[in-house]
């Protein structure tokens, strides 16, 4: 678990990064480019895996 105030905000922006690739991603395979919406989505993927590893 993270102890630091520093730790936790770094924490807090990569959940938010995370979901900000997730709402891109949809939107960019709305629009065709099915692709670059999957890679987004697969990085906020390993971003949320990121934050939980460093939580446990």
């Amino acid at each position: 678990m993270p102890s630091s105030t520093l730790a936790t905000t770094l924490l807090t922006i990569a959940m938010i990064g995370a979901f900000a690739l997730v709402f891109g991603g949809i939107a960019l395979i709305r629009r065709g480019e099915r692709l670059k919406g999957a890679l987004m989505i697969g990085v906020a993927v390993v971003l949320v895996g990121n934050v939980l590893i460093w939580t446990t």
